[in-house]
């Protein structure tokens, strides 16, 4: 949390000199991820090939951890909830990160977030999407929600998609405890529960090929099928 604070005010501070705000909040998202990486014992396996940007990127999510493990991999902005903007100081925070919010709810609200995620890609950045809405235990990978995809669907944008799984040494806490965040456990009690781990290892097992389809509903079926297929539970 410290280092988060204290990122986040240099940012700040030097957002208002530095002329490209894209390219420097990118650098300090980055930094906060590799701090995150380093002060969780977070270790990193990757398979296969990472996108490289602009790619429109859907994962399964299992944590808040999720964030960090994709984000020292591959270089983007996140599509978040619409709630998380309304967060005391951390909305602020993910929204001068460039993140997305959207809220699924209200139907009116899609194109809207649709066209930002456009403006994203169009200037050359990657987004990643957690299209389940919800982290899980790591037992199975929830239904996709389509909504996610209209955009998609209608420019016909290749999508792109990882399956994300942890795993601890033996002797530590079972990663479904201590990684995933699926239960009422409140999010600084998960976190000093993670905090105790001696190391765990993200593994991100990327698709070898991009997903393209008109009908946004049969485009979530089948990214959630290659994401499943490679997917690994979290015992």
């Amino acid at each position: 949390m410290l280092s988060t604070l204290v990122l986040y005010a240099f940012w700040w501070l030097l957002s208002f000199f530095i002329p490209n705000r894209q390219y420097w909040r990118q650098l300090a998202f980055g930094w906060w991820t590799m701090s995150f990486v380093k002060l969780s014992g977070m270790k990193i396996e990757v398979i296969g090939t990472p996108p490289q940007p602009p790619f429109f990127l859907v994962s399964n999510h299992l944590s808040y951890v999720d964030i960090a493990a994709l984000r020292a991999v591959v270089t983007g902005v996140f599509v978040a909830k619409r709630e998380i903007e309304d967060w005391f100081l951390a909305g602020r925070i993910v929204r001068d990160m460039g993140v997305v919010f959207i809220d699924r709810k209200k139907r009116r609200d899609i194109p809207r977030a649709g066209q930002q995620i456009i403006e994203r890609l169009d200037s050359g950045e990657g987004v990643i999407v957690f299209p389940e809405g919800t982290s899980t235990k790591g037992e199975e990978v929830l239904p996709f929600n389509s909504s996610f995809f209209e955009f998609a669907a209608e420019a016909d944008f290749p999508v792109s998609y990882v399956a994300v799984s942890y795993r601890t040494p033996l002797g530590e806490m079972p990663a479904s405890e201590a990684v995933c965040w699926w239960d009422d456990t409140t999010f600084l009690a998960h976190m000093f529960r993670l905090f105790t781990v001696r190391t765990y290892t993200a593994v991100l097992n990327f698709g070898d090929q991009q997903i393209l389809n008109p009908d946004r509903k049969k485009l979530a079926h089948e990214l959630h099928d290659k994401v499943a297929e490679s997917f690994v539970p979290v015992i």
